[in-house]
């Protein structure tokens, strides 16, 4: 049987002891550029859900049009129109419009390995990497884990949930 103290590392996200989401990975605890907090991230979820679902009501109206838009879009319409939304935009600008309206922005994450030295993990590369959009290829990794719901609620000490951990972004503030 597995205990807490065998799984603490991990949830923990095996940052600097009582230093803070984000300091695995060199990102400031707090302001621009910190790791976005969970009810920032989930508003910018909810505004894209939201922008989704009027689109779908008006493009591909369901087999019961009801009178309120919200409800009367195709639900495999709400869906794809989801995904495209986050392939695209954050692919190429490297933020949903939900991400836009939150002040928030999806980077790469700056690979982090651990150092030899006792002070802890190192970055690798030149750290410029981690103020672009992330790209086409990770952000499908990111939307299809981000369709499956699971994967997006399990997040490490770092405040990355699965699906962005998986595609090497992080998920900051403006």
């Amino acid at each position: 049987m597995a205990r807490r103290e065998d799984m603490g590392p991990w949830l923990e996200g095996d940052a600097v002891a009582g230093a803070g989401a984000g300091t695995r990975l060199g990102l400031p605890v707090s302001g621009p550029g910190s790791p976005a907090r969970t009810g920032r991230r989930a508003l910018a979820l909810a505004v894209d859900w939201l922008a989704c679902l009027l689109i779908s009501g008006a493009l591909f109206p369901g087999p019961q049009a009801a009178a309120f838009s919200l409800v009367r879009g195709d639900p495999v319409a709400t869906l794809g129109i989801f995904a495209l939304e986050n392939l695209l935009l954050v692919g190429t600008v490297g933020h949903t419009l939900g991400h836009r309206l939150c002040n928030l922005r999806v980077r790469t994450a700056p690979v982090v390995r651990p150092g030899p030295d006792a002070d802890g993990p190192t970055r690798s590369g030149s750290g410029l990497d981690v103020g672009r959009a992330p790209g086409l290829l990770r952000a499908a990794v990111r939307t299809v884990l981000l369709l499956l719901v699971i994967p997006a609620v399990v997040q490490d000490g770092d405040g990355r949930g699965l699906h962005d951990r998986a595609a090497g972004t992080v998920i900051v503030r403006r």
